[in-house]
């Protein structure tokens, strides 16, 4: 069983994640038209990153952390 701990060190590292990709994807914006066929994948996993980091939180929140 995952203790408060080691829930919470999941969350910095998908924090860490998701901040990249944020970034990835703010600085593809900034040079638009280039790369511009990249937006879907790079929102992607943005979207996956900020999806799991919530529900981590979520997660952490349910058992009182």
């Amino acid at each position: 069983m995952e203790t408060l701990d080691d829930l919470k060190a999941q969350v910095r590292k998908l924090s860490a994640r998701a901040m990249n990709l944020k970034m990835e994807l703010h600085d593809l914006s900034e040079e638009l038209p280039i790369g511009w066929e990249k937006i879907p994948d790079i929102a992607a996993k943005a979207f996956q990153a900020f999806d799991e980091l919530a529900a981590m939180r979520a997660r952490i929140a349910e058992l009182g952390g």
